[in-house]
């Protein structure tokens, strides 16, 4: 292949907008842009600007075009690049794993702002059930030096993933695949401190409300559960905790925003004590958690 250099960025940039902005506009463009940018070229948006009539040189332009195509596909940019930013650490991403959203860090964040002093006195053990990438369990284990972590999902090939995003950001986390649904294969004497859960909890109904980048690419496994049971893995989970959750254990959840009633009665039906709903920063409903008393 002739590595000759042949195309400035900025024209490239140029044919991104004309092609892309109609579809996603002109800031998450640009957005799209410099990603790749940094990513393909290792040029990131200062250096960019220091060097506005950068070149590339084919096979780079090659690169530039695969993603422009698949961008206008609306498949997602996590995707493309094959990795995205989570509670500041880097997680790779496939087709087989949900690509992790800033709500889950709020997740993550209200965790270890609960357990970090508790993390210095003992030893936490944590279970993360639909681990998918990873990356609660692993930003846990980051910020909790002291926990123990372990990780459940159903797929094997999330679970692949999970193992190297692990191994990327030099932390110990035991993997465990296993069906929560039908959690026969998980035998253990720990009991857990903490059990964590962001499961599939979008409604059929509500598919209309998710964009094609999402609906398209990502996996429906991790997303969506039946209109008439939207609540089958938090209540499979609820049982599951009854077992293996820790007497004044707590119990930490992602929710559906517009079932967060029916999750406070959901706790309440199986005993749990100091239910807290809160909410995320679009002040939708989105996270729980609760005590085992």
């Amino acid at each position: 292949m002739d590595d000759k250099k042949v195309m400035k960025l900025k024209d490239i940039q140029t044919l991104f907008h004309k092609t892309l902005d109609t579809i996603y506009g002109k800031q998450e463009v640009d957005s799209f842009f410099y990603l790749l940018t940094e990513h393909i070229v290792g040029l990131n948006r200062m250096a960019l600007a220091l060097e506005p009539n950068a070149i590339i040189n084919k096979k780079n332009e090659e690169v530039f075009s695969d993603a422009l195509s698949r961008l206008e596909q609306q498949e997602p940019i996590q995707y493309i690049i094959g990795e995205t930013e989570f509670y500041g650490l880097m997680f790779k991403v496939n087709p087989d794993t949900l690509i992790p959203r800033p709500e889950t860090e709020e997740l993550v964040e209200w965790i270890i702002k609960n357990h970090s002093t508790q993390n210095q006195d003992v030893l936490l053990n944590i279970l993360d059930i639909g681990t998918g990438t990873g990356c609660i369990a692993i930003s846990l284990a980051k910020h909790l030096p002291n926990a123990k972590v372990y990780a459940l999902d159903v797929s094997k090939n999330a679970l692949e993933v999970a193992r190297q995003n692990a191994e990327n950001n030099d932390v110990s986390v035991q993997f465990i695949n296993d069906d929560i649904l039908n959690p026969d294969g998980f035998k253990s004497n720990i009991k857990f401190d903490i059990i964590v859960s962001n499961p599939p909890y979008v409604r059929q109904l509500e598919k209309q409300e998710i964009k094609p980048n999402v609906l398209n690419h990502e996996p429906h496994l991790a997303l969506f559960v039946d209109d008439h049971d939207p609540l089958l893995f938090y209540r499979a989970i609820c049982e599951f905790s009854t077992i293996y959750l820790k007497e004044k254990g707590t119990l930490y959840f992602e929710i559906n925003q517009y079932l967060g009633k029916e999750m406070v009665d959901l706790m309440q039906t199986f005993s749990f004590k100091n239910v807290e709903l809160k909410q995320d920063l679009f002040d939708n409903d989105r996270m729980m958690k609760a005590v085992k008393l």
